[in-house]
């Protein structure tokens, strides 16, 4: 009898804690997000994706060639160190993760289906945003230990702004942000949909998932480089031939469905609300979901972007500004269709359902066979997300503590949450993980609009020796170098 009653005392007090964490978290997710005077967190980054549209006169359209040239031509080792496409492979495993599944099914049951109209809109303005962040993190990266350079926001606030104590401030929101909360977003999804699917219990998968992380994330940085190298790309792929399969099926739907986001995105549809709540709750969703999703602006693919050794930084702005086209106009947009498509979704569905009611969509749309391998690439998506997002977490550890100070912390900091993760609501774990991002986007925001005439400038180099030779690779050198008149604070590209 002892042994009965502790058994149902403990995971009820468990229970317990839970709900009170769900309910403070919640209060400050809306403090944060729902205070008008809060919501610049969300202005400030399409802001930033308007200005540096306009400041890079439309690099992502105009550019758009070079960026599949930059990123699929460049697969080859860089010297020891990791390449420009390892580096694309790693923000894209942490970009392509459960928010292109569960996150688009939430923001289409939240805001309706005009919520992927503003992700397209997100998406589109943050490719420019993403170009100059990840110049500027190649800009100012440091020489680090086995061939591999360190960078991100926190070095160019530090080294381009004089300011160490905000970069250290930037530091610890992206390890809290990336080496906890969001791994535990990922946890909860799969154990979401392990629940829903197969009975499964959560916390037995959330042990699972930990330890099967605990290996890889102890091997370190280039291990989880050469695995996201394979697992990324392959991962997206697969979706995408399902999600296609799907369109065809339903070509016939097309022009209907495309109709039924545009007429939700401005509140014309009245089964979403109304017009002014239409539009409102649309466009909040779609911006929020699909911010979450391509991270531009937010600050964490930088740190990936600058441990690739290349010949000019401009390449990897344009690799990581196309990694946000995957992200959000390929794969979310493939989850929209499946879940659109399917004519599963209904106006006032709980916003509890996640992927599971994308799950739920390709089961209704191609068999229940798919549910299984559906189960499989949600659990990759969630793991590559898992590797991706640690990497972040220990460049920024690596800023903070030093090259040579242990990581045994922060790996076992990682490999909890991936635990914990999956015994959280999903409105508790996708609340931690969006306050977390709001601390640090408006750090990088800032450092953005003072540093953008580096990247401006780099831009111009390479604008420059294209014209004069189309056919050659442009090389950076900062010495002398006409477009930058102050100088670079960094020896890396020093000839």
């Amino acid at each position: 009898m002892h042994t009965t009653v502790n058994a149902i005392t403990a995971p009820t007090a468990l229970g317990e804690g839970f709900t009170r964490v769900d309910t403070f978290l919640s209060g400050l997710f809306d403090l944060i997000y729902s205070n008008p005077l809060q919501m610049n967190v969300i202005y400030a980054l399409m802001a930033a994706g308007i200005y540096f549209t306009y400041k890079t006169k439309f690099v992502q359209i105009r550019m758009f060639p070079d960026m599949l040239k930059a990123a699929f031509g460049s697969r080859k080792d860089a010297k020891g160190g990791i390449s420009s496409f390892q580096a694309f492979a790693v923000g894209l495993a942490s970009r392509v993760g459960t928010g292109n599944i569960a996150g688009v099914a939430l923001a289409i049951v939240a805001g309706g289906p005009g919520a992927i109209f503003w992700m397209w809109i997100v998406a589109t303005v943050g490719m420019a945003t993403a170009f100059n962040e990840a110049v500027l993190a190649q800009l100012f990266k440091v020489r680090g230990p086995g061939g591999i350079f360190r960078g991100g926001p926190a070095y160019y606030i530090r080294d381009g702004l004089g300011q160490r104590g905000w970069g250290a401030a930037f530091a610890i929101f992206l390890i809290f942000a990336f080496g906890f909360s969001f791994n535990m977003v990922q946890a909860n999804t799969i154990a979401n949909v392990a629940e829903a699917h197969f009975n499964a219990n959560a916390w037995l998968v959330g042990l699972l998932l930990a330890a099967i992380t605990t290996p890889i994330i102890l091997a370190g940085l280039k291990p989880v480089a050469r695995i996201a190298e394979v697992v990324a790309p392959v991962m997206a792929l697969v979706y995408l031939l399902i999600a296609g399969a799907i369109v065809l099926v339903n070509i016939t739907e097309v022009p209907a469905v495309i109709a039924m986001i545009f007429r939700s995105a401005f509140g014309l549809d009245q089964a979403v609300g109304g017009i002014a709540g239409g539009i409102f709750a649309a466009l909040s969703n779609g911006l929020k979901r699909g911010l979450f999703s391509n991270e531009a602006g937010m600050g964490s693919a930088p740190n990936a972007a600058a441990t690739a050794n290349i010949k000019h930084p401009v390449q990897q702005g344009l690799v990581q500004s196309l990694g946000v086209f995957v992200d959000t106009i390929l794969v979310c947009t493939a989850t929209a269709c499946v879940v659109l498509f399917s004519g599963l979704y209904k106006p006032g569905m709980s916003t509890n359902d996640g992927a599971a009611l994308t799950v739920e969509a390709l089961s209704h749309s191609l068999g229940s066979w798919i549910v299984l391998p559906m189960v499989v690439i949600i659990f990759v998506f969630a793991y590559s997300s898992v590797l991706g997002n640690y990497t972040y977490a220990e460049l920024n550890w690596n800023y903070l503590f030093g090259v040579n100070r242990s990581t045994l912390g922060l790996k076992l900091i990682v490999i909890a949450s991936v635990f914990l993760g999956s015994g959280l609501s999903l409105k508790a774990a996708w609340s931690l993980a969006d306050i977390a991002t709001a601390f640090m986007a408006l750090l990088n925001i800032f450092a953005l609009f003072l540093l953008g005439k580096y990247a401006m400038g780099a831009l111009r180099d390479w604008q420059e020796q294209k014209q004069a030779n189309p056919a050659a690779d442009p090389a950076f050198n900062v010495t002398n170098n006409p477009h930058f008149p102050q100088g670079l604070p960094s020896d890396v590209w020093e000839h």
